[in-house]
């Protein structure tokens, strides 16, 4: 089994902390984003060398796991 935790990392001296696959500087939340956007799995590895299918399954098991656990950003102050 996949655990997130083995693949994404948050270090506030890489990228500002934003959380970020592990030994790279490549956000986890530019993953997502393509992902959503309709980028294949294939073409993200072919435009992310340094990603793996297992980096593909982590940003989904960590997106996951943060609605799991009510992880909610607002806007309003």
């Amino acid at each position: 089994m996949i655990k997130w935790q083995d693949h994404i990392a948050s270090d506030p001296d890489v990228m500002f902390g934003k959380p970020c696959f592990t030994g790279t500087r490549i956000p986890v939340e530019l993953i997502l984003e393509k992902m959503a956007y309709g980028r294949s799995v294939q073409e993200i590895l072919d435009g992310y060398p340094k990603l793996t299918l297992e980096s593909i399954q982590a940003a989904h098991l960590y997106a996951l796991d943060a609605v799991r656990n009510d992880i909610i950003y607002s806007d309003k102050p």
